[in-house]
């Protein structure tokens, strides 16, 4: 980010800086946590947070992935900078989205927010998306209480042999209605939901799976405030997500990019007028080093927010307030750890 947009944000009250004084939130009680892979956090010390990122992404297949598939000094050397760019901008967490068997590695994450002083989430949970080639063979076999109980053992005693627990589940179901596999999916992280207090952030897209996703909760006795509706500007009908608002479930904006500021505008403004800002979440999508290519390949950074999304906020309106709402508040309630139960 050049040095005239830096102060342009600064001038605006759109550039928060750490040493922002706390605020208050009204969902929070004083106990309110959330897990970063350093351990537990108080939720209100989240802060600025970015909830939908990536650091390293493998599509190679759950059955040939393998943490050899890269190195982590050459990543951590590669990705570090665009970490340290967004602390500058006053970020203080941000929520790493790539699941088991596609390149989560709580080990490279650990250090990265070490040495970047961010604080990151990981996650538990698996991947149907991109027709099942995300999933170990066993998922195809187990039923949800045992792949329940496998994210359940992940969060009690840590990922890959560490300490290290994750802060929220993380699964992905393909468009359209649900597979019998996919429903299997949402009902497994309903059943770890109920142990662990996790928040289920699924990669979905359009609204009839996340629709159908949504009942099964329902079906569950878990609340709709424990869902994350991710990639949801995939709908097009902005009816839909002030449906899916209503109900409490988190309508996850998350490719904030050049792009895309026209769209997001347009979803926020109608949400804006229907007084669900309090139940939207902003993220870029972004980072993705790439074991197969060189250096990683092309990485996204994580900067578009405030250089193209935070300004054409403040000409439409947008207050201070509303949106530290968005990229504070509402982080921290959608990623506190308690059980929601209907």
């Amino acid at each position: 980010m050049n040095h005239s947009r830096r102060k342009f944000l600064k001038q605006a009250g759109l550039l928060f800086t750490t040493s922002a004084s706390p605020i208050s939130f009204e969902f929070a009680l004083a106990k309110a946590e959330v897990m970063t892979v350093n351990g537990p956090i108080k939720a209100k010390a989240m802060g600025m947070s970015l909830i939908h990122e990536h650091i390293l992404v493998d599509f190679i297949g759950a059955d040939k992935i393998s943490f050899d598939r890269w190195d982590r000094a050459q990543v951590v050397k590669k990705v570090l900078p665009y970490l340290l760019e967004v602390r500058e901008l006053g970020v203080k967490t941000l929520v790493e989205c790539t699941p088991a068997y596609l390149g989560r590695d709580a080990r490279l994450l650990d250090e990265l927010s070490d040495r970047s002083e961010i604080q990151i989430i990981t996650n538990t949970g698996y991947y149907g998306a991109r027709e099942n080639q995300h999933l170990p063979k066993h998922a195809f076999k187990d039923d949800a209480e045992q792949l329940a109980e496998r994210w359940i053992k992940e969060f009690e005693n840590g990922i890959d042999g560490t300490s290290i627990k994750p802060g929220f589940m993380k699964i992905g179901v393909d468009t359209g209605t649900l597979s019998d596999l996919h429903r299997k999916l949402i009902t497994a992280a309903a059943i770890a939901h109920k142990a662990t207090g996790l928040t289920i952030a699924s990669h979905t897209g359009a609204s009839l799976a996340a629709f159908e996703q949504m009942e099964i909760l329902k079906e569950q006795g878990v609340q709709h405030n424990a869902f994350i509706w991710v990639h949801a500007q995939g709908e097009d009908d902005v009816q839909k997500h002030v449906e899916a608002a209503r109900l409490g479930t988190w309508v996850s904006l998350d490719y904030v990019s050049e792009g895309t500021v026209e769209r997001y505008l347009e979803i926020l403004q109608r949400l804006k007028a229907e007084k669900l800002l309090h139940r939207v979440l902003l993220s870029h999508d972004a980072g993705w080093y790439k074991p197969e290519e060189t250096n990683g390949g092309d990485f996204r950074s994580y900067t578009d927010l405030f250089e193209f999304m935070l300004p054409a906020m403040q000409e439409k309106g947008f207050s201070k307030a509303e949106i530290k709402t968005m990229l504070e508040n509402n982080p921290a309630e959608a990623f506190t750890i308690t059980k929601r139960l209907a």
